[in-house]
Parts: structure tokens; C-alpha cells; sequence
């Protein structure tokens, strides 16, 4: 199979696909949040209860983002080139791109919804530029010495609470829990207190427990844009059966683990996620490997992917906007009355509509209307 590009110039059919997949993933990841807000009061990942949840935890949870993270690594080399074609300044430019997406996250999480992790990418965005001339062996290698520092720390963590349970993270307050489900529930202004309430520490909580993951993903990202792996389907098309193999082999142990250890006390959840931080790029990038093989299969599946990638940015908020439609007092206020398996539906529903959405967009404009702004501001002069 030939190696396909959307008509629009410049595009990677590949990445498109690959981003429209990771939006799938993020909601699931992100729409328990919206259901029980009660949640995010102490900034951790939804309580394990159930086997909707249990395969979510495992399967869903820290994968996703670090797909996303890792083509928004890829995507700054595509806009380097992009920048160097048209005699701009790659600084400038990526200066710019990195201030619209702040103002975006910041928007998000005071308004919308507390999770933002877009102006995590932003400031990320900043130090990549900074790094926009290291090699693709020494970002490589940095990567994994930021994937391995962050395991140690967690290890380190779990010796250090079992030798002091006090150093433990107390569980959070259910009054309070309560109180945020009320607030989330209630009317607008309700809701517009609960994200001021809760956007800053979770925030936070995202910069410093993602953040060394998302960088090494930005670096792994980078290494393979600056060789155009993506771009070159020849040389990676027979390593995809073993990328599958270890991925799975490896990553699906560990997310079980994750999965039975989140919401436990004490060292055994720190072990959780240690274990977590080395097998979940392993578990996406078996995702990705097996994505690509069908889309080399069946054309059709990367085609009807792409309109979301291609709008990745519009459908990201989008997102968040029909989930507070839905849940909070925006709208039908219906956090904590569904079902787990209830809550899955609307996030099929809500990624469905978003994808026809693009589909139907992009037949008329050749960005979506965020990546519009975004465009003009990048590129402005």
C-alpha cells in the first residue's frame, strides 16, 4: 500500500488517524470526571469500582495522553519545515502558537472543564522549542532517562510510605466530595465557582505528575519527526506484528496492576504507578502499531479518523463543552445519577457527533474553527 496524504498539502494521513484515535481515549479518560466530579477534589484518577472502571483504569487511563502527547512532538517538526518554507521564524511562530494555546487551556479549566492540560502543552511547547536542535538519538535518550528518574521516584515514594504510613496521602473528604457534586450540579454560577475552586491545584496536580511524561513523549516525538518516521511507512511497516507483541505483552500486566492497585493506601498504589510509568507507553504504542495495520488494511478507517485528527484542537474543546452540557449545571446537570455503562454511551455519542461534525466541516473549510484562530495567530505578521 502506497503511502496516502490528505488533500490538504502538508498533511500526514497517518498522524491525522492516529490523532482522531487518541481524541477517542481522551474522552473515555476524561468524561468520568464530568459524571462524578466528586473526583477531582483530590486530584487523583477515578476511584477503581466495577468492571467498567476496572477497564478503563487499565486500559484507557495515562495512555492516551501520552499518544497525544507524542504527536504533538511529531506535529512541531512538521511546523518547523512549514516555518523554514515560508522564511518565518521558527521562534516566533512557535512563540505565539504556545500563548494561544495557554489562553485556550486557561479558558477551558476557568470555564469548562478543570482537567485542561493545554497549557501544560503550552509551556512544554516552549522548552521543545528550546531543544528544536537536539538529535533524534540524544532526544531519545533523554526521554528515557525522564521515563526512568520518574519511576525511581515513584519506587522511592513507596519504600518511603511503608516505612512511614504517616507520609501517606490522606483519602479524600466525601463531605466535600458532596458538596462539589452539588456545586456541579447546581446553576451556572454554581458550576463557575466549582472550576475556580478546583482548576488551580488540579492544574497543578496535572504540571507535576504528567508533565515529566508528556516531556519525554514532546522528545520521543520530536526524534521521530526530525527522521519522518511516520512519513516513511517502508520503514516501519514489518516492525508493527512486534511492536503489538511486546506492547501487549508487556503493557496490558501493567495496566491490570494499575488498575487493581488505583485507590489502594499506602506503598501499594505508588507501586502501581511506577510499574504504570514504564508499561503505559509500551500498551500505546502497541495501540498505535495496531491502528496503523489497519489503516493500511482498510483505507476506509483512517479516512473516517482523519476529520477529527485534522481538528483535533476544536473537537478537544468540544469535547468538554457537551460533557458540561451534559453533566453539569450548564445543562442536564446528570453528574452522579448514570450508570458507569450509561456515562460510556454519552461519551460514544458525544465523540460520534464531534466526528461527523468535522467531517461535515471540513467539506467546506479546510480547518477546523479553533485551528483557524490558532493559524492566524502562528502565523501572523
Amino acid at each position: 500500500m502506497t503511502h496516502v496524504q490528505t488533500p490538504q498539502a502538508g498533511r500526514v494521513h497517518e498522524i491525522d488517524a492516529l490523532r482522531g484515535f487518541a481524541l477517542a481515549g481522551i474522552l473515555i479518560a476524561n468524561i468520568g470526571f464530568f459524571a462524578d466530579p466528586g473526583y477531582a477534589v483530590a486530584g487523583s484518577l477515578p476511584i477503581t469500582d466495577g468492571p467498567v472502571a476496572y477497564t478503563i483504569s487499565a486500559l484507557v487511563l495515562t495512555k492516551f495522553y501520552i499518544l497525544f502527547s507524542f504527536l504533538f512532538g511529531y506535529s512541531f517538526t512538521l511546523q518547523m519545515r512549514a516555518a523554514e518554507r515560508a522564511g518565518a521564524s521558527v521562534r516566533a511562530r512557535t512563540a505565539r502558537r504556545c500563548l494561544g494555546l495557554f489562553a485556550l487551556g486557561l479558558a477551558q479549566g476557568l470555564l469548562v472543564w478543570v482537567g485542561d492540560i493545554l497549557t501544560l502543552y503550552a509551556a512544554l511547547g516552549l522548552i521543545l522549542l528550546a531543544l528544536r536542535g537536539i538529535r533524534p538519538r540524544t532526544a531519545v535518550i533523554v526521554a528515557t532517562v525522564v521515563l526512568g528518574a520518574l519511576t525511581l521516584f515513584w519506587l522511592a515514594l513507596a519504600a518511603l510510605v511503608s516505612l512511614d504510613p504517616a507520609a501517606a496521602t490522606s483519602a479524600s473528604d466525601p463531605a466535600e466530595a458532596d458538596r462539589i457534586m452539588a456545586l456541579a450540579t447546581g446553576g451556572p454560577l454554581d458550576v463557575l465557582r466549582m472550576q475556580r475552586e478546583l482548576y488551580p491545584p488540579l492544574a497543578a496536580s496535572i504540571w507535576l505528575f504528567q508533565g515529566p511524561t508528556a516531556l519525554a513523549m514532546f522528545l520521543l516525538g520530536l526524534a521521530a519527526g526530525k527522521t519522518r518516521l511516520l512519513e516513511e511507512p517502508g520503514r516501519w511497516a514489518h516492525l508493527l506484528g512486534r511492536v503489538q507483541w511486546v506492547g501487549f505483552g508487556i503493557g496490558l500486566p501493567g495496566g491490570v496492576l494499575f488498575a487493581l492497585t488505583s485507590g489502594s493506601s499506602g506503598p501499594v498504589e505508588l507501586l502501581g504507578l511506577a510499574v504504570n510509568g514504564l508499561t503505559s507507553p509500551l500498551l500505546t504504542a502497541a495501540y498505535v502499531a495496531t491502528l496503523l495495520r489497519v489503516v493500511r488494511r482498510f483505507p476506509a478507517a483512517g479516512r473516517a479518523l482523519a476529520p477529527a485528527g485534522r481538528t483535533a484542537a476544536s473537537n478537544y474543546l468540544g469535547q468538554s463543552v457537551l460533557a458540561c452540557l451534559v453533566f453539569t449545571g450548564y445543562g442536564l446537570a446528570l453528574a452522579g445519577r448514570l450508570e458507569p455503562i450509561a456515562v460510556m454511551g454519552v461519551a460514544a455519542a458525544v465523540y460520534t457527533v464531534l466526528l461527523l461534525l468535522s467531517a461535515w466541516w471540513l467539506r467546506s473549510h479546510r480547518y477546523g474553527p479553533v485551528e483557524y484562530g490558532l493559524r492566524r495567530l502562528t502565523n501572523w505578521t
